[in-house]
């Protein structure tokens, strides 16, 4: 999730999106070069530079990618089902490791943004296992591949716009590597949300931590209220991810890292 000079980019965004889909999708990789060749006479149009283009030309069909996309059954586990396979009890006991060890960023950021550690040392936790597993598939080959696909190619077109902006002031390199459906970084921001509420390089944890406390403050995060479900803040919980389990997990793996018990 990431965005940098929001203001600039909103305007350039809405004209980014506005003719999106006069390139045809498709569903297998057999019409992918020719959607390719079709989206980069629209992304020439809209000014995306020629070396930017030329590297999405370069990109090929993620079939991985689309594998993952249709194969996502964790969410529809129970919470409890849910919590044993993305090992919160690690995620917890390593969240409040990290809670005390770098207790001066935390509070950095809890005085910016009043975001207390909890909720990030969670999203980091079970977004990338606190860095150890941030991806290793080509960035824009996945969003590229998932854009040209029928099945949310609106969603994910928004996003391929975001990651050529990206790549053409240089934020972003072709060659970045992500998860399975073009996150990036410590804590997974996709490109669009990069150009929201990016800091830096997100690969450094810092960073990303202090991205996601934009993200999180962006959608209505107030500084001392709750965010259990039905607390004012669970609703920035829910804007940063859609799965309803996903949302429970990462308040009650937060409250646990907080110290508010089990």
């Amino acid at each position: 999730m990431l965005r940098i000079a929001f203001a600039v980019s909103a305007a350039l965004f809405a004209g980014f999106t506005a003719q999106a889909h006069a390139a045809q999708c498709g569903n297998s990789a057999g019409g992918y070069e020719s959607w390719k060749q079709q989206f980069a006479g629209e992304a020439r149009a809209k000014g995306i530079s020629a070396g930017t283009i030329q590297a999405l030309m370069a990109t090929n069909y993620a079939q991985a990618t689309i594998n993952a996309d249709r194969g996502q059954r964790s969410f529809k586990l129970s919470l409890d089902q849910f919590l044993a396979k993305r090992g919160a009890t690690t995620i917890v006991a390593k969240g409040r490791q990290l809670k005390q060890s770098q207790a001066a960023l935390f509070a950095s950021i809890r005085e910016r943004y009043g975001v207390p550690p909890g909720p990030l040392l969670a999203i980091w936790g079970m977004e990338t296992g606190f860095g150890s597993q941030r991806g290793n598939q080509n960035m824009l080959a996945s969003i590229a591949t998932l854009s040209y696909d029928c099945r949310r190619s609106e969603y994910f077109t928004e996003h391929l716009y975001a990651a050529l902006q990206l790549i053409d002031r240089g934020a972003l390199s072709p060659s970045q590597r992500g998860s399975m459906h073009g996150e990036v970084g410590q804590t997974q921001f996709m490109p669009k949300a990069i150009l929201a509420y990016g800091t830096g390089n997100l690969e450094n944890s810092a960073n990303a931590l202090m991205s996601t406390a934009a993200f999180l403050k962006a959608h209505g995060w107030k500084a001392g209220a709750g965010y259990q479900p039905g607390e004012p803040n669970y609703a920035a919980i829910q804007g940063w991810n859609a799965a309803t389990v996903y949302q429970q997990a990462i308040a009650l793996m937060g409250r646990q890292i907080d110290g508010g018990g089990d």
